[in-house]
């Protein structure tokens, strides 16, 4: 079917959405408008800008969505303690709502009929795009060259070269990489072999464990609400103590995650993650959930992680059930504030301290030493809080066996 019109492509700069630009205009003569999402991790934006137009752009439009996406997206998430499948931290696909919901706005400013992603058809980003849009602008086209054009990752490459489109990849290294401040992905080349250890020039945000530094460094995070608010005793906006605090971690070694993935289109998948600050503050969130909620409380709030997670990996961010969640989330945070010290070594962060002004720990009830105030006899009432048809006796009461007649002397 040939198109005719405006398209706006969520454009990257990589291989296959510059791709794109070429194979739309080709394909259904249309006017490619590039739009550039900065959500942070785009390190050139003004060249991005001028590599679409050079590529065959009628117009290239950048956005600074960075506090966006840090303030209702990421610490959303981190909130909720989302990681999928325990490990993953979401990067990728928290952005991918984001840049959704600009394409539509996009798309409608600029009076454009459809709207195209460089996602394919055997990955989650075209799902999370394609049901984003749809649910923001129903009556939009979806295009997803990647989809159609059937061409291979060196078909691509060669594709590229072959009209003079300037790539960041080689047959050599057809790594595919999208980064965000929450977290580095790499896929594809040797990695698709699962029994193949990562070679290290894949990693760009952490030292190897092994040449970390052998000396502990210390770091202070201070939340309120469950935020992020300061780092080591000093006030920050999100952005700023996310980015640190990856070059904190990263150089000792952390947050480098090999995970064979279950995909939502149902096939496994070997990714490759850095997510220095991701992992940091997830733990230290955890820990100070600890603290701070009660026992059902975070039964239930793991429950409620799992169940966020899978939201925001199966694409549903605009969904009336992750709105129902945030309402349960906003709650259960109300009392979480406080500072965690964590320990960062050699690829590893443990948390070593942890203090809330609403904290429900209680030293004098925990301890064991002089000053305990803990009545150990109020305990034998548990029994019957759970109703078990159990007599309580004293020790005294407690019968050692049958009576023995007294002998008499005859």
């Amino acid at each position: 079917m040939v198109r005719k019109g405006k398209v706006v492509l969520a454009y990257s700069g990589g291989l296959d959405t510059s791709v794109a630009i070429k194979w739309l205009a080709g394909k259904y003569n249309m006017d490619v408008i590039a739009l550039t999402v900065d959500i942070g991790g785009v390190t050139d934006v003004p060249a991005i800008i001028k590599k679409a137009e050079k590529v065959g752009a009628v117009k290239a439009i950048a956005v600074d969505a960075r506090e966006t996406f840090i303030n209702d997206y990421v610490f959303r998430a981190l909130q909720a303690d989302a990681l999928y499948e325990g490990q993953y931290p979401l990067a990728t696909a928290l952005g991918r709502p984001l840049i959704a919901k600009l394409l539509v706005e996009t798309a409608q400013k600029e009076g454009a009929a459809a709207v195209a992603h460089g996602s394919t058809g055997k990955g989650n980003d075209q799902v999370r795009f394609d049901v984003s849009i749809f649910a923001l602008g129903p009556g939009l086209t979806i295009i997803a060259p990647a989809r159609e054009w059937g061409m291979t990752r060196e078909e691509t490459i060669e594709y590229a070269h072959k009209h003079k489109i300037p790539v960041p990849v080689k047959v050599s290294k057809p790594y595919s990489i999208d980064e965000n401040p929450w977290g580095r992905s790499i896929e594809c080349g040797v990695l698709e072999d699962p029994w193949t250890e990562p070679p290290e020039d894949i990693y760009a945000w952490t030292k190897s464990p092994d040449k970390a530094p052998d000396k502990p460094e210390y770091i202070e995070i201070g939340f309120e609400k469950g935020i992020p608010v300061s780092l080591n005793g000093k006030k920050m906006d999100g952005m700023e103590l996310v980015e640190k605090l990856n070059v904190l971690a990263g150089r000792n070694g952390i947050g480098r995650i090999d995970h064979l993935e279950s995909r939502l289109v149902g096939i496994k998948s070997r990714e490759i993650y850095e997510s220095p600050a991701a992992t940091v503050l997830l733990k230290a969130h955890l820990a100070l959930e600890a603290m701070t909620l009660s026992r059902n409380q975070l039964r239930f709030k793991e429950k409620v992680a799992g169940e966020y997670a899978d939201i925001i990996y199966n694409g549903l961010w605009f969904s009336f059930l992750r709105e129902n969640l945030d309402a349960f989330i906003e709650s259960s945070q109300r009392f979480v504030t406080g500072t965690v010290r964590a320990k960062l070594i050699k690829g590893n962060c443990v948390i070593v301290g942890r203090k809330s002004p609403t904290s429900l720990y209680s030293f004098k009830l925990a301890t064991y030493d002089r000053g305990d105030i803990f009545d150990q006899r109020d305990s034998a009432s548990f029994i019957r809080i759970y109703g078990l048809p159990v007599k309580i006796q004293s020790q005294a009461q407690v019968s050692t066996g049958p009576k023995q007649k007294k002998k008499t002397q005859k």
